[in-house]
């Protein structure tokens, strides 16, 4: 009989552990994120390598599109780093179809400056200048970009936070211009998918962004417009990975 009890005690808790993340996730789908710039709001995304866009941020650029904000890019290199700039630069176009930027809203920075190469450290103060006339340029209400972990520690990714980190510091940015970071998690909840809800939900100071199951397969076409990077691993990264599904994002 105690054990009859004790895992009726454990179903009761596991239901209403449930029963909680549905209830947080379905009240915070129908809210507009707080902070976050309303409808017609220019945002533009700032990644390092083309397959950033759809690797790591497909559910806030699809959340943002639900906003109806305009969606622009820039990318900062070529992703050379195996002679394959060219390819992936189309590829980068094509994957932007998938998720609504359009293509007159991107920009691709292919110069000596921005490598592609995880050995090197980019300038901060020409990542920031770059940054900076762009927005101007542009009008930009949002900037979203890495955090300081830049997910997967690549030191292209670190170097844009550094840079947009510096301008914000610094009050370069435009009057009424936020930026939104990407929250870095660890190795256990980057690969257990929508299991990582309950922890997003608890540890996202911000703005979250959960993507419906149509939306995922929209960003699983997106990644799979990068036919060059579609290795076995990326492939797994497709089925496990929290990013494919889940953003949680912090303002500066």
């Amino acid at each position: 009989m105690e054990a009859v009890g004790f895992l009726c005690l454990v179903a009761a808790v596991v239901a209403w552990g449930f029963l909680w993340v549905w209830d947080s996730w379905e009240r915070m789908r129908s809210q507009e994120p707080a902070g976050v710039p309303g409808d017609g709001s220019k945002t533009l995304l700032v990644i390092a390598h083309p397959d950033d866009e759809a690797m790591f941020f497909a559910p806030t650029l699809l959340g943002l599109a639900r906003l109806r904000h305009r969606l622009s890019l820039l990318c900062f290199s070529a992703g050379n780093y195996y002679n394959q700039g060219e390819m992936r630069k189309k590829e980068l176009l094509q994957s932007c179809d998938v998720l609504g930027i359009p293509r007159s809203s991107i920009m691709i920075i292919d110069n000596r400056d921005f490598p592609d190469d995880p050995g090197v450290q980019w300038d901060t103060e020409r990542v920031a200048g770059t940054l900076l006339q762009h927005v101007e340029a542009n009008g930009i209400n949002l900037v979203v970009t890495f955090d300081a972990g830049g997910v997967s520690g690549h030191r292209n990714h670190v170097a844009l936070y550094a840079a947009v980190r510096t301008l914000h510091s610094e009050g370069k940015l435009p009057k009424g211009c936020s930026v939104l970071t990407l929250q870095s998690v660890n190795v256990l909840r980057k690969y257990i998918s929508l299991l990582d809800l309950p922890f997003s939900l608890l540890h996202t100071r911000d703005v979250l962004f959960v993507l419906t199951s149509k939306e995922v397969a929209q960003a699983k076409r997106a990644m799979s417009c990068h036919r060059s990077q579609l290795l076995w691993f990326r492939r797994l990264y497709l089925l496990f990975s929290r990013y494919m599904r889940i953003n949680s994002l912090h303002f500066l």
